[in-house]
């Protein structure tokens, strides 16, 4: 167990000197001179040379890379032109916006999906499962933004049930905080349970109809205990995989939700750097979204000896 957990965090690594590069990359590929950004409108050579040599510019972009990614594994992250405040202390004030949100969702879509799924996989081809099969086809079919608009016109400026603009954080008010939250959570749940709904059946179907499930019966064990005991452990691992995905996904996809509900997290904090030709942020969140989804997919790996014993060997 340990040798296999050893050798899923070293394979990590590789992972994450690849996308950094990358990052690095394309972010010196955008047209123009990050030092201009700093100095505005000054028109001095000499002024511009210095900002430069500041900023480290001047150097081969081997020493660049190296310089940005040793700074990165302090946590200097560089200064952001717009506030000229520490790139990570913009990233740490937006995350925890972006993470309760993403969380709550996929724990949401997770709780209800993954049994949805599984009961349609062991009533396949009935009307349980066209039932489960339909709903899940429909939400799939709906785009998030369009469920967006759906509910701000509803129930935020029509019946005026929840609140249309602006944000409280939970940690002040817990209670305001989750109204706020209300919106933006059902507009994410209802493609994501639909995604883990349809691979939740599918892995169960897949399940039900090996041995060992046809063996429990012949013993005479009952229909629920053969379904809970045998067929949703490892019916879940493959579920589990998809989970870690959309989890990772969202965390740096939930762009459009944020900007619809003016939520200050993550996805907005970049859009608004971009427009700003703010580089820095934009390097920083890209390389922290990377950082987590590698993290996230790492530690489904090392769950994956729990559900599926198989994986040690």
């Amino acid at each position: 167990m340990w040798a296999y957990a050893l050798k899923r965090i070293v394979s990590a690594i590789p992972t994450m000197i690849l996308a950094s590069v990358m990052v690095f990359g394309l972010m010196r590929l955008i047209p123009g001179d990050p030092a201009m950004l700093f100095i505005g409108e000054i028109d001095d050579p000499a002024v511009l040379e210095a900002k430069r040599r500041e900023l480290g510019l001047d150097q081969p972009l081997v020493m660049q890379y190296l310089n940005w990614a040793g700074g990165m594994l302090r946590g200097d992250m560089g200064v952001s032109v717009q506030t000229g405040r520490p790139v990570a202390g913009e990233i740490a004030a937006a995350f925890p916006v972006t993470a309760i949100v993403v969380v709550v969702a996929t724990a949401l879509a997770a709780l209800v999906a993954i049994p949805a799924g599984i009961v349609a996989g062991w009533k396949q081809n009935s009307k349980t499962d066209a039932t489960i099969v339909s709903i899940a086809t429909l939400c799939l079919s709906i785009p998030g933004f369009w469920t967006a608009l759906l509910l701000l016109t509803f129930l935020g400026a029509k019946w005026k049930l929840l609140p249309t603009v602006g944000y409280v954080s939970v940690f002040d008010d817990a209670r305001a905080g989750a109204i706020y939250l209300i919106m933006p959570v059902i507009a994410l749940v209802l493609t994501e349970v639909a995604v883990l709904t349809r691979m939740s059946r599918a892995s169960t179907i897949e399940v039900m109809g090996l041995e060992y499930v046809t063996h429990a019966r012949a013993k005479g064990m009952g229909e629920r205990r053969v379904l809970w005991r045998h067929v949703f452990p490892n019916a879940f691992a493959p579920t589990l995989t998809v989970l870690g995905l959309i989890l990772g996904h969202l965390l740096g996809g939930v762009v459009v939700i944020e900007q619809m509900f003016s939520l200050p997290g993550l996805g907005r904090l970049m859009v608004g750097a971009i427009f700003a030709r703010d580089y820095a942020i934009v390097q920083g969140v890209l390389i922290f979204i990377v950082v987590i989804y590698v993290v996230l997919n790492t530690v489904i790996d090392l769950l994956y000896p729990v559900f599926d014993p198989r994986v040690k060997l």
